[in-house]
């Protein structure tokens, strides 16, 4: 899928636009104890995900005891929209109204996944200034969004999955930069995340919480972040705060 849009960079009205998966196929397979689908393409390390995207999301079988890894565009496209137009900006669902919002609320009865990552980013507005920053568990750990999918049939006949990452209250850390932030799961959480025979959505919504601040740490990086074409190291590196040197800007 091309990569070469500039997206806009995250405000007000969602708030997880981008993040952040540079492990490997094989190691986020071995960290959340899943299994790829035949044919499932391999992925390069990403540094800056953008929306509507093809990004790794894990769904438990819904026969089998078995973690499933596989590929779908991020920016949810409901089984009953008539067009893929609107996919951008249901990369999120907010975790207060997904229960009852038409484009949410089946999904969290029944569709609901892990997104890996092992950052995201979120954006500071200083003066004239916005200043990207990553947000990190433990160092760089991988970790897992709560996600929604669903899967839509294209004009062609095609079946798109799709999918989108589920939002919450700020806690400490992320308060800091936005009113927001995205839902990271407890891993002991997973399995009644993932579970396809759990149907009930208030069990569901109680896990969408603030993640503990106290394992989480948070970094400014260079605005170079705010090009998805820019998908590399360098811009997911930690630089000096533009708060403390301007002039770098």
């Amino acid at each position: 899928m091309s990569r070469r849009h500039h997206f806009p960079i995250c405000n007000n009205q969602f708030m997880c636009g981008r993040y952040r998966v540079s492990k490997r196929k094989q190691v986020v397979e071995e960290h959340f104890d899943a299994v790829s689908g035949e044919g499932e393409e391999d992925w390069i390390p990403r540094y800056n995900v953008a929306p509507t995207q093809s990004v790794p999301v894990i769904r438990q079988h819904p026969k089998e005891p078995v973690r499933q890894l596989s590929m779908m565009r991020w920016g949810l496209i409901p089984s009953w929209a008539k067009n893929a137009s609107d996919s951008a900006r249901k990369i999120n669902a907010r975790s207060e109204t997904a229960t009852t919002q038409p484009a949410f609320r089946d999904a969290m009865k029944s569709r609901r996944c892990l997104i890996p990552a092992d950052g995201f980013y979120e954006w500071k507005k200083n003066g004239k200034i916005r200043q990207p920053y990553c947000f990190e568990i433990n160092d760089g750990e991988l970790f897992a969004f709560a996600g929604l999918w669903d899967r839509w049939k294209n004009p062609n006949g095609e079946w798109i999955r799709s999918c989108s990452i589920l939002t919450t209250t700020p806690n400490a850390v992320t308060a800091q930069v936005h009113d927001r932030m995205p839902v990271i799961l407890n891993p002991s959480d997973f399995d009644l995340w993932l579970d396809p025979g759990m149907n009930d959505t208030t069990a569901a919504a109680e896990l969408l919480r603030p993640f503990d601040a106290r394992l989480m740490r948070s970094y400014p990086v260079s605005p170079r972040i705010n090009n998805a074409n820019n998908d590399d190291e360098e811009s997911a590196r930690a630089i000096e705060s533009a708060e403390e040197h301007p002039t770098l800007f």
